[in-house]
């Protein structure tokens, strides 16, 4: 692939509408895919349980990993703009094979989150149906709901949909921080030293609770999807990339904190906890923002399954382009200027194993934790490949500076051991049969890019003959 930037040539928009979304709505593709309402409602208890006083420390080290992946990436997008994202810096540079490696990992990364969301989804509606009425709708016909709705959205206009999503988490995570805001003033001037001096926190404990605390994070980068659609995008990417992991760090350790403060407060344990958000509320003496933001968190969770789809087809697209999947894929609407087929595709894709799952009993909140570890692999791998990229790219560039000479490596080790701390020890039940999925997956993918790169080398040998 070419090392010129991508935004430089017109055929760079694949279709896809120019330079229609501002800095705002760029912005918001990120920050919906992270889609920070879930993360005090359904994450953060999660870390709890393995960090218990630590877990505001392990979301402090989760926020410097992912701000060194930040800075590697943001790199990359002030020179090269596209809509494959980090699939595309990794295969300027790296040979084909760790091309295509970043690009399936990429397009799994998305699909999955988008599962994990559905199941997130699914679980919110029924909780809230079942205490609006004492019934619950089919997980099933749920999931089928909120994954066609998205659809429809993606493939109508993306300017919409970068808009809805931008005023659904604005608005949950408004609610969420008012919240905290009361219980800090209710708390009083004075510091949590239980938590500080990390008192009965242990070293694997708060290893395990890192390696989840990642997972909040995962799709920061996703405003790099939008590189044909969004405005001056060698300007405007760079600043979501950075901006997106900066406002969800501080969201999340704001939020850490004061769920574990809350919580002791009235004598629960985080960890343990079904309504973390129900909780907090009446700590804090607004016990209707509770129900408010557990309306959020669904909403949110819609947001999140919109983000994913438009991110994830990008990708596809442009993994079409290349020749790494079928070239169906590549067509765009002509009037809406979408990628509708691959919308279609990594929809369906998304919802499959969720609707399965359902079928067969499993609650959401499971969906959510196990589609969502399968998506950490793709991701920390895709970050872990650009981060190895970026010091050859730089010195192409002349940009080769002393930050690139340690800021990608310090990345790369964070990335790394992020994935060891994922599959050491070994996760119980269905968490360790999580990784064979991904790299049966990974070789499945990679063969067939292999098949069609000899296909085309026969293809050319035969038209030069």
């Amino acid at each position: 692939m070419e090392t010129t930037t991508q935004a430089s040539s017109p055929a760079a928009g694949y279709g896809l509408r120019r330079e229609v979304l501002s800095p705002m709505e760029t912005l918001a593709q990120s920050v919906s895919t992270i889609a920070p309402t879930t993360t005090p409602a359904a994450t953060i208890p999660l870390v709890c349980a393995l960090a218990g006083n630590g877990t505001w420390l392990a979301y402090v080290l989760a926020t410097a990993a992912i701000l060194l992946v930040a800075l590697c990436i943001s790199r990359f997008a002030r020179y090269s703009s596209s809509p494959g994202s980090l699939y595309t810096y990794a295969s300027m540079i790296l040979p084909p094979s760790l091309g295509a490696t970043a690009a399936w990992s990429l397009l799994l990364a998305y699909i999955a989150t988008g599962s994990s969301v559905i199941g997130g989804f699914y679980h919110y509606a029924n909780l809230l149906l079942h205490d609006a009425t004492g019934r619950v709708a089919s997980a099933v016909f749920l999931a089928l709901l909120v994954t066609a709705i998205s659809i429809a959205i993606a493939w109508r206009d993306v300017k919409i949909s970068a808009r809805l999503m931008l005023w659904i988490e604005a608005v949950s995570v408004t609610l969420i921080l008012t919240v905290v805001v009361f219980v800090l003033i209710r708390h009083g001037a004075h510091l949590d030293w239980t938590q500080l001096r990390l008192r009965g926190v242990s070293g694997g404990g708060l290893r395990l609770g890192l390696v989840l605390a990642l997972f909040s994070f995962v799709g920061f980068e996703s405003a790099t999807t939008l590189g044909a659609e969004a405005r001056n995008p060698l300007r405007t990417i760079p600043r979501a990339v950075i901006q997106s992991a900066l406002l969800a760090g501080a969201i999340f350790i704001l939020c850490a904190y004061t769920e574990v403060l809350g919580l002791r407060t009235v004598g629960q344990d985080l960890g343990a906890s079904q309504a973390p958000m129900r909780v907090l509320a009446g700590v804090g003496g607004v016990p209707v923002l509770g129900l408010l933001i557990d309306i959020g968190v669904l909403v949110s969770m819609f947001a999140g399954t919109l983000a994913c789809i438009t991110a994830a087809a990008r990708v596809l697209l442009l993994m079409s382009h290349n020749g790494i999947t079928h070239g169906s894929l590549r067509t765009t609407h002509a009037r809406h200027e979408t990628p509708g087929r691959a919308i279609v595709v990594t929809g369906i894709a998304a919802v499959a194993p969720v609707a399965v799952l359902a079928a067969r009993g499993a609650s959401g909140l499971d969906v959510y934790g196990w589609m969502g570890s399968l998506a950490t692999y793709g991701f920390i791998v895709a970050y872990a490949l650009v981060c190895v990229a970026l010091p050859r790219y730089l010195r192409q560039h002349g940009a080769y500076g002393p930050g690139a000479q340690i800021i990608p490596w310090l990345a790369f080790t964070a990335m790394l051991l992020a994935l060891i701390g994922n599959l050491y020890p070994v996760p119980e039940g269905p968490y360790g049969k999580l990784p064979y999925i991904y790299l049966a997956y990974l070789c499945a993918g990679l063969l067939w890019f292999l098949l069609q790169r000899r296909k085309t080398g026969a293809a050319n040998i035969q038209n030069g003959a």
